[in-house]
């Protein structure tokens, strides 16, 4: 290697993304009219708020090497349950720990079936997060939509509460993105799943505690499922269940791999969900200010998707441990 070719500096996805990203905010800020304002610009980040507290939940699992397709119906489970109790009685307090108790009882099973039943977390998750939703909606609730009860005072002031004139969804995920940057890059337990990720085997043979490891990314996933889940439902004042059958989950997967997360596990953080998040709020934003048919959003989405999963091929290329591994 020639000292240019040293001295060159390497694109990544994630600066691709990001100058992707400003060329678009740039290019809508001339061509639409009010793209600019502030409460517009607000609106961008209010956006993919929720959106971006799953996606730290997901981006938890991939860097593992796997992958949570069961969140949206945990998250709309835990807070459609959280809600209907409330509705029954209990106080804000009982309810919020029972939806907690349920998503990490929920993430603790994902995980136990991908760590210690050694079912792939492809159709584990798929399979948990039909039965989870189907068993709930069919047994336990009432209707499709619940609303947050009138006495619930807590919850209605934080909807309309403001902090720097933020509102809660975009201060929710300002803080998660901080906690789990810290989290991924101060604990042990961060560095052990970046390990578990890029290596299995020479984890596991170093003595990482990779199986509790796999259940607890899981639960963690989970639980940030339910919180995404509140806020929206805070925001929104209720919580309809017939979200889960929306392409929720595919912007959540599609903020991840844009962004620069490696499917094959053992990259990326939150710095690239912040970044994937803010290329799909303007793409987003633009689109709908256009008033562009949502099966034209859906398909310029999915070919988005579909090109972020090949470049990530290239740029992350699965080894053959990675593959004889097959969480994916």
């Amino acid at each position: 290697m020639t000292t240019t070719q040293r001295l060159r500096p390497r694109a990544t996805q994630e600066g691709i993304v990001l100058l992707m990203a400003l060329l678009l905010f740039a290019g809508f800020t001339v061509t639409l009219d009010g793209f600019l304002s502030a409460a517009n610009l607000l609106n961008i980040v209010r956006s993919v708020s929720v959106l971006g507290v799953l996606a730290a939940g997901m981006a938890i699992v991939v860097i593992g090497r796997g992958i949570d397709l069961s969140m949206i119906s945990i998250m709309v489970v835990t807070v459609a349950i959280q809600l209907q109790v409330m509705h029954g009685g209990w106080s804000t307090g009982a309810a919020m720990a029972l939806a907690v108790a349920i998503a990490l009882g929920l993430g603790a099973m994902n995980g136990y079936m991908v760590a210690y039943a050694g079912v792939s977390a492809l159709f584990a998750t798929l399979a948990s997060g039909a039965f989870i939703f189907g068993f709930v909606r069919s047994q336990i609730l009432r209707q499709d939509s619940i609303t947050l009860p009138d006495d619930a005072t807590t919850l209605l002031a934080l909807g309309s509460a403001r902090v720097l004139g933020l509102p809660l969804d975009v201060l929710a995920f300002a803080f998660v993105v901080v906690l789990g940057w810290a989290a991924l890059r101060w604990t042990r337990q961060g560095r052990f799943l970046y390990l578990m990720g890029d290596n299995f085997q020479a984890a596991r043979t170093t003595g990482i505690p990779v199986r509790p490891l796999i259940v607890v990314s899981f639960m963690a996933s989970a639980v940030l499922a339910w919180a995404a889940g509140l806020t929206s439902a805070i925001s929104l004042q209720s919580v309809n269940t017939r979200i889960v059958n929306s392409t929720l989950l595919y912007d959540v997967i599609l903020v991840v791999v844009i962004g620069g997360i490696g499917l094959s596990g053992g990259k990326g953080g939150m710095r690239n969900v912040v970044v994937g998040a803010f290329l799909i709020g303007v793409l987003l934003n633009g689109m709908t200010i256009l008033n562009l048919p949502n099966i034209h959003q859906n398909l310029i989405r999915s070919v988005i998707l579909l090109a972020a999963i090949i470049l990530d091929g290239q740029l992350n290329p699965r080894d053959e441990q990675t593959s004889q591994q097959g969480d994916i």
